[in-house]
């Protein structure tokens, strides 16, 4: 769940698209926006900052595990890429 203020819709959509995030559902309870979405873990270790930085320090979120899915093909290339050159050294 994030909860932002209406202003900052906008900005905060458009990050969680660019993590691979996708937005299940939202409301509005008074000037704040609720919104539910589901976002790779690997995405969420710089988010709080972000988030932060958008919403001039407003915004706040929760996490909870939701479930496992396939990572894209070219994400697990460069994962294996890395681990194939970490092994070599």
């Amino acid at each position: 769940m994030i909860i932002v203020p209406s202003e900052y819709m906008g900005d905060v959509m458009g990050d969680i698209s660019t993590r691979r995030g996708r937005i299940m559902g939202m409301e509005q309870r008074g000037k704040k926006q609720y919104l539910n979405a589901q976002m790779p873990v690997a995405e969420m270790f710089n988010y709080f900052p972000a988030l932060k930085s958008f919403t001039q320090g407003r915004g706040r979120f929760t996490q909870e595990f939701s479930h496992y899915e396939r990572v894209p093909e070219d994400i697990t290339q460069k994962v294996v890429a890395a681990w194939q050159d970490n092994d070599a050294q």
